[in-house]
């Protein structure tokens, strides 16, 4: 069975039973949401449900990734970036435009699974 990279708009059981699978195969927990203030995406990253902790350098590259998303917004959207945050577990984003957040979800795993 594959496991999907990331869950996004969905129903809080449906995001609950993703977040059982991820904790039962060890994968990070993903999930996006419109956030209805700005209609963009708000993205959490939950390490919880596995044994990776982000290092050093994957934060930093999550750092690097979201830097060029907020010059990408500031530029093309009516809207700021509303913000971030990233630790060792847990990440979140808001402001990730529609066009990019499965291309922005996507490569938040990939840093994951690489960095780990």
């Amino acid at each position: 069975m594959t496991t999907n990279k990331y869950f996004g708009d969905s129903k809080m059981f449906e995001f609950d039973k993703f977040y059982r699978d991820c904790k039962q195969q060890n994968k990070p927990f993903i999930k996006a949401k419109i956030n209805p203030i700005h209609k963009n995406y708000f993205v959490q990253v939950d390490l919880m449900t596995c044994d990776y902790n982000l290092s050093k350098d994957a934060q930093d590259e999550f750092d690097k990734l979201i830097k060029i998303e907020i010059d990408y917004v500031n530029l093309n959207s009516k809207y700021a970036f509303a913000g971030y945050n990233i630790d060792k577990e847990i990440a979140w984003f808001d402001g990730i435009p529609v066009e990019h957040v499965d291309d922005f979800c996507n490569t938040l795993y990939d840093l994951i699974e690489k960095l780990n």
